[in-house]
């Protein structure tokens, strides 16, 4: 993959207006990607949650606009970064219209490109070996250090061309399953963690 083939495939700001289960479920296969000087980090999509304003009480916008959560409320195609536990980042895709508050978690990628720093800032002091390969970005604090993903990467524009998500893989439906987000404790009737079926790279097999 190069720059031209991911910015021509990058995704359109109308992906981003569809329901944010649907967009939970239609990143699945699809290439988060970060340009990074004269380098390119990419990763394929495999594990998502999605979060939503009205009744998900899980959700950060449930409680209505903070200083935390505002860029949940802006458009969606916005990256909304959080801290948590005092210690990762974690990077979501905002969706639906201004002032909705609604968004879906990263949770794991598939490296795809820029391995070696992804690693490197993942584990400084390891040689790389292929079968740590899936545990770079197997969570979503592990993703953000690997992308180097922070508070000031909140509120980019996903359909600007420095970090975006493209067009990947075809997934078939019947390979895509659901379940209970992960440690979540309010609202857990909601199925709305999506992943690959038996993909070695998602977060909790």
């Amino acid at each position: 993959m190069n720059s031209t083939e991911l910015l021509n495939n990058k995704l359109d700001k109308s992906f981003y207006f569809q329901s944010v289960t649907d967009v939970a479920r239609n990143l699945l296969g699809k290439y988060i990607v970060k340009f990074e000087n004269s380098e390119i980090l990419a990763g394929k999509i495999v594990e998502t949650e999605a979060y939503d304003n009205k009744f998900d009480e899980a959700s950060h916008s449930f409680k209505g606009k903070t200083k935390r959560n505002e860029v949940m409320f802006d458009e969606g195609g916005k990256l909304y970064i959080y801290f948590t536990y005092g210690m990762y980042f974690c990077a979501n895709v905002v969706t639906g219209g201004k002032d909705y508050g609604s968004a879906v978690l990263i949770r794991a990628a598939e490296p795809l490109q820029g391995i070696d720093k992804m690693f490197k800032r993942r584990f400084p002091d390891k040689a790389f070996s292929e079968k740590d390969k899936t545990k770079i970005c197997s969570g979503p604090g592990k993703l953000c250090i690997a992308f180097a993903l922070n508070k000031g990467n909140n509120g980019t524009d996903l359909c600007g061309n420095n970090i975006f998500i493209s067009e990947g893989e075809y997934i078939e439906p019947s390979i895509i399953k659901s379940g209970k987000r992960i440690g979540i404790k309010k609202s857990q009737d909601l199925n709305w963690r999506y992943y690959i079926e038996n993909n070695p790279y998602i977060s909790v097999k």
